[in-house]
């Protein structure tokens, strides 16, 4: 293991790539931009993160796309770098489970307000018959967070079975509890009422139709190759493979976390959301179906959308600046996402907080970056 001081020589040896843009003809001021890399360098001095990338923009394109530190510091050291592939943890949710959701939603194949029961043959617990599929995406199910890691060391097929098997722990509707279980469930759904394995659905759905060439679940050899470290597993570094002991053990694919995506190819979804459903001629959803999916929720005194976070408990990454109808998300690894359409604005932040030493803390860093980028805006 690198010594503390070594570690963090390392880290701020190297901050941004050649191919990073930062420009001005998108309305942002590049000179209001410069702040952000103040905040990650002092960050990354602090040992927070290995190494991150951060891309802000409108709907019309990128306005800053920038690495700092390392993609990886064991076992050997690789700079950071803006095509570098990130496990994007509970980003997962919105951009690849709740997106395919709302795809069968427009397409007359499921309903918000269904029953899970409907479309989980096998649910055997007395109190998920009331719990709908609109509840699964607010977090306001009943479910426990996650079911014990013991229920999903014994194959796919008896954890699917455990499950399945869950009770709600409070009443459904009546509660806000974050759960990993829900979106496990939604993946499933998703599958039995498609017929395709949710990782397959989502990209030839979602992700080849926006050009997202880069995303998606267990990602072939040559992404691996440029993917951040996060920690290790049986003696060996996760490099390209799921952090998510759940959805490791589930087969890399599960509708709460597994998803693997650059910064590029997220400003491309991104984009979409922010030109109404289309990116270069390519059409993901209706604007119907977008306005239904961003629509807050009041949920037990938290604003969600349909797999979304929006004011939370959760939103200790938001930019304080950022409009009302700004809609995000964060994953465990070290990652986050806020789209916000009354400014024509997104901001990614992308890093491996948990390399090498399993430690690091990032939302309130990817908060502020967010507030600089809303205060950058300066005119069209």
């Amino acid at each position: 293991m690198i010594e503390r001081t070594t570690y963090l020589a390392l880290v701020l040896a190297v901050c941004g790539t050649a191919s990073a843009i930062s420009r001005g003809d998108l309305g942002f001021s590049p000179s209001h931009l410069a702040h952000i890399g103040l905040q990650v360098e002092r960050e990354l001095a602090r040992g927070e993160f290995a190494g991150c990338v951060v891309a802000i923009g409108r709907s019309e394109g990128l306005g800053y796309l920038q690495a700092f530190g390392h993609r990886t510091l064991e076992p050997t050291v690789a700079p950071m770098t803006t095509d570098t592939v990130f496990d994007m943890a509970s980003v997962t949710k919105p951009v690849a489970t709740a997106t395919s959701v709302m795809l069968l939603v427009e397409r007359g194949r499921l309903r918000l307000a269904d029953r899970i029961a409907k479309h989980l043959p096998g649910l055997t617990g007395e109190g998920t018959k009331a719990i709908t599929v609109e509840q699964l995406l607010t977090h306001n199910a009943g479910y426990v967070p996650d079911n014990p890691l013991a229920d999903f060391q014994h194959g796919v097929d008896e954890a699917w079975r455990r499950l399945l098997a869950l009770e709600p722990k409070w009443p459904p509707g009546s509660t806000f509890k974050y759960s990993d279980v829900g979106f496990e469930l939604l993946g499933r759904i998703v599958e039995n009422v498609d017929g395709r394995p949710l990782d397959r659905f989502a990209r030839e759905e979602i992700f080849e139709p926006l050009g997202m060439n880069e995303t998606g679940y267990l990602p072939a050899a040559a992404l691996r190759d440029r993917a951040a470290a996060s920690e290790q597993r049986d003696g060996e570094w996760l490099v390209g493979e799921v952090h998510d002991p759940r959805a490791h053990l589930l087969g890399g694919v599960a509708g709460h976390a597994g998803l693997f995506s650059t910064a590029e190819d997220l400003a491309r979804y991104a984009r979409c959301l922010l030109r109404g459903g289309t990116l270069d001629g390519a059409r993901l959803m209706s604007p119907l179906t977008l306005a239904e999916m961003t629509r807050p929720r009041d949920v037990a005194s938290n604003l969600r959308g349909a797999g979304w976070d929006m004011r939370s408990g959760y939103s200790s990454n938001r930019g304080e600046l950022l409009s009302p109808q700004a809609f995000g998300h964060g994953g465990f690894t070290g990652t986050a996402m806020w789209i916000d359409p009354a400014n024509d604005l997104f901001v990614i932040f992308l890093s491996n907080r948990l390399h090498p030493d399993g430690k690091g803390s990032v939302n309130p860093l990817a908060g502020r970056i967010g507030s600089i980028a809303a205060a950058s805006i300066v005119g069209e």
